[in-house]
């Protein structure tokens, strides 16, 4: 029987009810989906509350979301639905963007879910200025997609180190496991750096790299152990570099905004960024919204590497307080 692989998303929400309208025609109401919901409603954040970690599994079919077993937030097994993007206004006119997610149990709303894509402050006013339908799944497939920043260097099939910025389709890059391959496209994003979307600093010489190496938070790295220091039960290890973080050799960048960039061949591949083996962008149903439609019609629909989906590294093996000098150890000994 052939194993199904899910992919998984965790990010933090706001439950519907922490979220409600301070001035406006639906004073007292929690955020709710599109159909409900007013425009130049004023909301504030509930203070003294903390956000909960919602679990996303998607197949490798279907278009729901289902809510994994390690949630804080919903029902595990339930289907979660991307309703809306909004758009917030501060009192300092900034703008503000935040998907409303929407779990369904029997065909019902069960919950709603606020996810922001950049920091909301408590007890601070917030006036709804957009309701998108549309840009939604667009929104969730630019943070879900795994990317490098603005100057980060790439190896070239030549040996060449480019900058990701100047490479361009059809250029030809050394690949971990399919030697050189041509680049299918090169993606371009600008996102606000905040929360738990802010782009991850792995500080020069941290797992052997000559320099900083940017990414973004869910960008996964390949090692290979020489020794099993992390209980993987193999040597060939995938490692969410969210999980590495340790506030000193790796480290989140708040602020402002971050030029992401997304390199995309014929399969998932692993890809050598400042000399560290990195993934390569993965069409699935999550990232698929964020590519133009002639790109996805040009790529094989089983856009995947026979044996990558085997190797992520689950978080409670890299709960060590030290887990990037034992996998910087791991690779050398």
């Amino acid at each position: 029987m052939t194993k199904t692989h899910l992919q998984t998303q965790s990010v933090s929400v706001w439950h519907a009810d922490q979220f409600r309208v301070s001035d406006g025609v639906a004073q007292g109401d929690a955020i709710s989906f599109a159909d409900e919901l007013v425009l130049d409603d004023v909301y504030e954040l509930a203070p003294g509350r903390v956000p909960s970690m919602l679990s996303l599994e998607l197949p490798d079919s279907g278009n729901a979301f289902r809510i994994g077993q390690n949630s804080d937030a919903g029902l595990p097994g339930t289907d979660v639905y991307l309703d809306c993007c909004i758009t917030l206004m501060g009192s300092d006119s900034r703008t503000y963007e935040a998907l409303v997610l929407v779990e369904v149990v029997s065909g019902g709303v069960e919950s709603v879910y606020l996810l922001p894509l950049a920091n909301l402050r408590a007890a601070t006013p917030y006036r709804l200025v957009g309701i998108d339908r549309q840009i939604a799944t667009t929104r969730f497939a630019e943070v879900a997609s795994v990317s490098f920043t603005r100057g980060t260097h790439i190896t070239m099939a030549s040996g060449a180190q480019v900058r990701i910025e100047d490479i361009r389709v059809g250029d030809r890059v050394l690949t971990r496991d399919d030697g050189p391959q041509a680049v299918r496209w090169v993606g371009e994003t600008t996102l606000r750096a905040t929360g738990e979307f802010a782009p991850v600093v792995i500080k020069a010489g941290a797992l052997h790299n000559i320099n900083d190496l940017t990414l973004s938070p869910d960008h996964r790295l390949f090692v290979y152990q020489r020794q099993d220091r992390l209980g993987a039960g193999r040597s060939e290890v995938l490692v969410k570099v969210r999980h590495l973080i340790n506030g000193d050799t790796v480290l989140q960048q708040d602020g402002g905004f971050v030029d992401y960039f997304q390199l995309l061949f014929d399969q998932h591949q692993i890809i050598y960024a400042e000399g560290i083996a990195a993934e390569s962008l993965l069409i699935d149903p999550r990232t698929r919204a964020a590519l133009p439609d002639h790109v996805t019609g040009s790529v094989r629909a089983g856009h995947s590497h026979r044996h990558h989906m085997d190797y992520e590294v689950r978080e409670n093996l890299l709960s060590h307080p030290d887990a990037v000098d034992l996998l910087r150890r791991a690779s050398m000994s």
